[in-house]
């Protein structure tokens, strides 16, 4: 997926189902952002939380919000509510931020979880470098890190079940949460497939114009089991990454999966496409839960849009973000998403 996709996401997001629905939740939702030490990029990351708050604790502030995309009402820096919560490590995707995933951090902290995102170095916002950033199993490791850094926070690591810790993702994020949960990858058989894609896949012609040939990635530490052993389960929202992964690396994913496809077959990005020849991960993984929206498509998982959104990314020769097939409500395809994650996951 093309980074400049992803320009108008920065400092965004989504509501929940509506503005209304945020604006009479009877909990409050807090959010915190904080630096952590990544010894494994050499240097530091940006963490944001999303948490059931105290009461009368932190400032409510409008989180995330422009022109394109609504934002929704929070609770910058408050403090946790009281008792111990299920933790939920969330990915954004390629050249994304955790920002463009506000809707569902703040969806599943009204259920009741810990959110925990990461801007990963290489592959957000401001931040993208495509040859580093194909090196998938460092998003692994951003979450590990960010694990252990929350593990030795004194505000929150007394409310964190560690019992009950899950990963979820979008796109390059739901791979990255399929990986946490031991699938493996196979990075010469993913550039096979870009070989035969013959420009019908976004993903691999943005590689090409970017002159990376997976084939010249690490291939050991690409084929490598990078499972984090706290993770119970998983869910991904159109992951992608899944060509070329043979049955036994697919035997590897360790947990219960979600798999959850946006849109038809007419609407899905072929990269992303677990029903595709190539891919077959529906096949692969027979005993995942399986959530299929339509309509929809990839971008209806970005913040929901405002009346001129779509008309504002037309007159900047934008990517088409805000359109959605015909019939598509994003906000109540958000809402499904949040319901079929917290379900899977119990909470």
């Amino acid at each position: 997926m093309s980074p400049h996709i992803f320009s108008r996401i920065t400092g965004i997001a989504a509501t929940l189902a509506s503005l209304g629905f945020c604006a009479a939740q009877a909990d409050p939702i807090g959010t915190r952002s904080l630096m952590v030490e990544a010894p494994h990029h050499s240097r530091d990351m940006r963490v944001t939380l999303f948490y059931p708050a105290a009461e009368d604790s932190g400032q409510q502030s409008t989180v995330a919000e422009n022109a394109v995309f609504y934002g929704h009402q929070m609770w910058q820096d408050a403090a946790p509510a009281a008792g111990q919560q299920p933790v939920v490590l969330m990915s954004h995707g390629l050249g994304g931020l955790t920002r463009s995933l506000t809707w569902l951090g703040e969806g599943l902290a009204a259920r009741g979880a810990i959110v925990v995102g990461v801007d990963h170095p290489n592959t957000s916002f401001g931040d993208f470098d495509m040859v580093k950033g194909m090196d998938h199993w460092t998003r692994a490791q951003d979450m590990a890190v960010a694990l252990d850094a929350l593990q030795g926070d004194a505000t929150f690591a007394p409310h964190m079940d560690l019992t009950r810790v899950h990963a979820t993702g979008f796109s390059y994020g739901g791979w990255t949460a399929l990986s946490l949960g031991g699938l493996r990858g196979d990075g010469a058989a993913y550039a096979l497939y870009c070989d035969q894609a013959e420009g019908k896949s976004t993903h691999c012609n943005d590689l090409v114009r970017a002159g990376v040939d997976l084939r010249d990635v690490d291939q050991e530490k690409w084929q490598a089991d990078w499972r984090l052993p706290e993770v119970t389960s998983v869910a991904a929202i159109d992951p992608g990454l899944t060509y070329g992964i043979t049955q036994e690396m697919a035997d590897d994913l360790a947990v219960p999966a979600l798999l959850l496809t946006l849109g038809n077959a007419a609407d899905r990005l072929q990269a992303t496409d677990l029903s595709a020849r190539g891919s077959d991960l529906w096949a692969k993984l027979p005993e995942a839960a399986r959530v299929v929206i339509d309509p929809a498509s990839h971008f209806t998982a970005l913040p929901r849009c405002k009346p001129m959104g779509e008309a504002i990314l037309a007159e900047e020769q934008d990517d088409p973000v805000c359109t959605d097939p015909e019939g598509t409500d994003r906000a109540a395809v958000h809402a499904q998403v949040i319901d079929a994650i917290a379900d899977h996951f119990g909470f």
